[in-house]
């Protein structure tokens, strides 16, 4: 569980560095990347075995049992996107002018949200 908690820390700084050079579309992708290993962190946690090799926030989140909202459901879902769209060039591009500055702040301010709560 520490390599998750420890590892999703330096993934959280690297979000919130990325977000203030503008680096917009990459601070989502370790946003993810953060939340996802936090819910890793509580599913190990919680079931005293290794977490699931997926990357599906919600998937996550139900394993852990969580009762959520359907507005969290959304925004992990939107989320979640991030891991993919990030990633692979073929969606890099329309990633890239999605994340803009509105929409980076929106998802920034809801992952430091879940980070925090």
């Amino acid at each position: 569980m520490k390599f998750w908690t420890e590892s999703a820390k330096r993934d959280f700084e690297m979000m919130e560095k990325l977000y203030k050079s503008k680096d917009y579309m990459y601070a989502l992708f370790f946003g993810q990347l953060m939340l996802e290993k936090m819910f890793k962190a509580l599913y190990i946690k919680l079931c005293d075995t290794a977490p699931p090799y997926v990357h599906d926030l919600t998937f996550l989140a139900g394993k852990c049992n969580l009762d959520l909202d359907k507005i969290t459901v959304a925004n992990l879902k939107e989320i979640g996107g991030f891991n993919i769209n990030a990633r692979y060039d073929d969606y890099k591009k329309a990633f890239y002018f999605k994340a803009n500055s509105e929409y980076s702040k929106k998802y920034v301010l809801i992952i430091r949200e879940m980070e925090n709560g």
